[in-house]
């Protein structure tokens, strides 16, 4: 793991350890629960994705990076 990552992850943890403030822990613990993927809800995922790709709704890599450009 990159060391500088692992550097961010600690002083987060520390700085989380020390904190009080109970609305700043519900707005971490909320970003938290919103980044947890469970397996089945990525099996969702990938089974639209295929299934979309079955029904031809599919866009090609040019289309889309033209779609999304800035």
């Amino acid at each position: 793991m990159d060391t500088f990552v692992s550097s961010q992850k600690i002083d987060l943890i520390h700085w989380i350890t020390e904190l009080n403030d109970l609305s700043v822990l519900a707005q971490v613990n909320a970003i938290k629960e919103d980044t947890i993927v469970t397996p089945y809800e990525e099996l969702q995922s990938i089974e639209r994705g295929f299934n979309d790709f079955q029904q031809g709704r599919v866009i090609s890599h040019t289309q889309a990076r033209k779609r999304y450009e800035k």
